[in-house]
């Protein structure tokens, strides 16, 4: 009876923790993709807006909390599905070729983005106060927002891959951009970051870059566990403090 009654405590607690927002389908060209919104709280007329981008593995309960922990604050939050509504990854092994799909096709990625975007507006978003962020695959989603120039006022990026194919060239770089990074990230690659450093400035942007000590990749997912030697896991100081440094940015850009 004690283990049913955990269960079903677990299972409303699951169900309320999102009771809050609204899956949303919406579609770019022939693909369907469904997104989950949050509407914003307390706030009159059109609100800024958040585009949320998952991590590899899709749409997942970490881009739908952070949408309901923004829109407690008052912007309206949009998790995307940037793989669509019939290709969930079922493994690790599809995941990657699912996002390297995305990663190597980056204008595909871009207007993927973009359909949110537009998805965002539709339900009621102050179309000049849109900022797009993003977790790992989604924090170099983020940044393709920014080097495709997609009408956004800033770019978020959480453990996100930083580089891109060394053919493309540097554009100018619009949105107001934050990259928040563990200092200890076994995936991203000096090299990268440098190319970051210098892209930026050829793009003449107002960007910021935060390095997390003893933070390696995705740690803002608890998910990831603890053991640093698999080069991800979560670390709570990196993504408190990541966490307030993106709302300290949302003030700055709205």
């Amino acid at each position: 009876m004690k283990w049913f009654s955990l269960i079903f405590v677990f299972a409303v607690c699951t169900q309320l923790t999102y009771a809050q927002g609204k899956e949303v389908k919406y579609q770019d060209g022939s693909a369907t993709l469904k997104g989950y919104f949050v509407k914003a709280q307390g706030t009159k007329g059109k609100a800024p807006g958040i585009v949320i981008i998952h991590a590899w593995m899709g749409l997942d309960d970490h881009a739908r909390h952070s949408a309901e922990k923004l829109g407690k604050l008052g912007y309206n939050a949009f998790a995307a599905d940037i793989y669509g509504e019939n290709s969930r990854p079922k493994d690790r092994q599809e995941a990657a070729q699912l996002s390297s799909y995305y990663k190597n096709n980056p204008s595909v990625y871009q207007t993927r983005i973009k359909a949110a975007i537009q998805e965002l507006i539709q339900l009621g978003t102050d179309p000049d106060k849109i900022v797009v962020m993003g977790y790992c695959f989604g924090g170099t989603g983020a940044l393709e927002a920014a080097r495709g120039d997609l009408p956004v006022a800033g770019v978020v990026s959480f453990h996100g891959g930083l580089g891109k194919d060394t053919s493309r060239t540097n554009g100018l770089i619009k949105p107001k951009v934050l990259v928040l990074h563990g200092a200890d990230d076994p995936f991203v690659s000096e090299a990268e970051i440098q190319s970051l450093y210098k892209e930026m400035r050829e793009g003449k942007a107002d960007w910021q870059m935060v390095y997390y000590g003893d933070a390696v990749h995705a740690f803002t997912e608890t998910r990831a566990g603890n053991d640093k030697s698999k080069g991800a896991a979560y670390n709570e100081k990196a993504d408190e403090r990541s966490w307030q440094a993106l709302l300290t940015f949302l003030k700055e850009v709205y």
